[in-house]
């Protein structure tokens, strides 16, 4: 038997169906039911019935066909090495926006890894432009009831995204739109534009909101972000970044159609982007405005509800812990990039005002490394973390947000480590995730759950 066969399993859920069966680590899941399995899709599907007879290859070349009893849609407890079960697909596009393409030369391999699988839209969320899916993976979507699949869209004039995507089937592909969202197939998609100025904005874009809207109610949301622009564009696409009375425009253009489409149909739809409200300086919208923040993972409503998660954990700890808070006796900093930075700043006065003990000290990273255009926190590096803390002051403890960090790792995007920045700056690191509730407990040295 070729050792390569099947799908390598690369962990076993503890108590697990897949752990009673005796189900290991190096072990390859060969076929369900006697059926072959292409990739992930196809396990996730078969695994739902309630008998299924699974042929296992073991580490040591023994085959194992196990009969297995469960409840149906209960999980064996298998996690393959490869999540997906198959190659990656890659993005093929051309994209005048792709961040990618601004990156310097260098950096690690995986950062220069454009994907464009429908997979991964659905397992992970990302965004997929639809010119890499055929026919046969629509049919699959349709099959197996893969939900949501999250859209890049960019606009839907087609000539206008075979020229924004690079790529001349850009336009048909926003046809396989019409399948997904048939009367019937249940399937709910998510939608994003990235917005360039003079190019799919102003009447391209309340066109595009239009021609979406009619997607209505298997198209949930769709949210509207500005292009970033790193300093490494030399002989892109000649792209201007937006400025305050664009970003004005473009929050007027939206909450207008916001107003339309809740009237006809209970829900918001078009989101705008936390940058847009920063860059025109308006307040964020209520809570209610995000529809139970829909585009949360896209940078829609993260700080409308990273202030009232904080303000609420305030109240709380002022309320019920005042005991506590007399006895605090911190000094300790936080660094963030310019986009949030205000509002940190904002939120540290509002815990020091709480607690006369606390001492927070807020510092604004720029982005030297990929050009202070980029202002979002999650593309931050830690050599300009360190370059600009030298000789700061940081208390005990410097805090930053986890989205600097690969997921699941502690370096980040230049390979810098937390313990470089440890040893650099003399401070102990700590990590912020990005909840009011979480961040009011990091400052008050307090557990989370006395934030509620």
């Amino acid at each position: 038997m070729d050792s390569k066969k099947g799908h390598l399993i690369g962990n076993v859920i503890p108590g697990s169906i897949a752990e009673e069966m005796n189900i290991e680590p190096g072990d390859r899941l060969l076929k369900i039911n006697d059926q072959d399995i292409s990739d992930i899709f196809d396990f996730q599907y078969l695994v739902q019935d309630e008998h299924l007879d699974i042929l296992i290859l073991k580490s040591d070349g023994e085959e194992w066909l196990l009969d297995i009893d469960k409840d149906f849609d209960e999980d064996l407890g298998i996690e393959f090495e490869n999540g997906l079960m198959d190659n990656y697909r890659s993005c093929y596009n051309k994209c005048i926006f792709c961040f990618i393409d601004q990156m310097p030369k260098g950096m690690r391999d995986t950062l220069y890894f454009k994907d464009d699988d429908s997979r991964l839209s659905f397992l992970q969320g990302n965004y997929v432009t639809l010119t890499n899916m055929s026919d046969k993976d629509i049919d699959r979507i349709l099959k197996y009831h893969l939900s949501p699949i999250n859209v890049s869209f960019q606009t839907t004039n087609p000539e206008l995204r075979c020229m924004m995507l690079g790529n001349r089937f850009a336009g048909e592909a926003l046809k396989k739109v019409d399948r997904l969202c048939a009367p019937g197939t249940g399937i709910e998609l998510n939608g994003q534009i990235v917005l360039c100025k003079g190019v799919n904005d102003g009447k391209e874009l309340e066109r595009s909101i239009r021609d979406l809207s009619k997607y209505i109610p298997n198209l949930q949301s769709v949210s509207v972000v500005p292009v970033g622009l790193s300093k490494y564009r030399d002989g892109l696409y000649p792209l201007e970044p937006f400025e305050k009375e664009d970003a004005i425009e473009v929050i007027d253009l939206i909450e207008s159609w916001q107003r339309k489409v809740y009237a006809e149909h209970g829900i918001h739809f078009i989101h705008a982007s936390d940058e847009w409200y920063f860059l025109a300086g308006r307040d964020f919208p209520e809570a209610e405005r995000y529809d139970g923040y829909i585009q949360y993972e896209n940078g829609v409503g993260m700080m409308r509800l990273l202030i009232d998660e904080f303000d609420e954990a305030i109240a709380c700890i002022s309320s019920k812990h005042r005991d506590h808070l007399d006895k605090v006796k911190r000094n300790i900093s936080i660094a963030t990039g310019r986009l949030v930075y205000p509002c940190i700043r904002d939120m540290a006065q509002k815990a020091m005002d709480a607690c006369e003990g606390l001492k927070v000290n807020v510092y604004e990273i720029v982005n030297e490394f990929f050009g202070e255009r980029i202002t979002v926190s999650g593309l931050l590096t830690g050599q300009d973390i360190i370059k600009q803390l030298t000789g700061k002051e940081l208390g005990s403890c410097l805090y930053l947000p986890e989205n600097l960090l690969r997921s699941g790792e502690d370096y980040f995007l230049d390979d810098l480590t937390i313990g470089d920045v440890q040893r650099e700056l003399g401070v102990n690191v700590g990590i912020s995730k990005c909840d009011g509730h979480e961040l009011a407990a990091l400052l008050f040295d307090i557990p989370v759950e006395d934030t509620y």
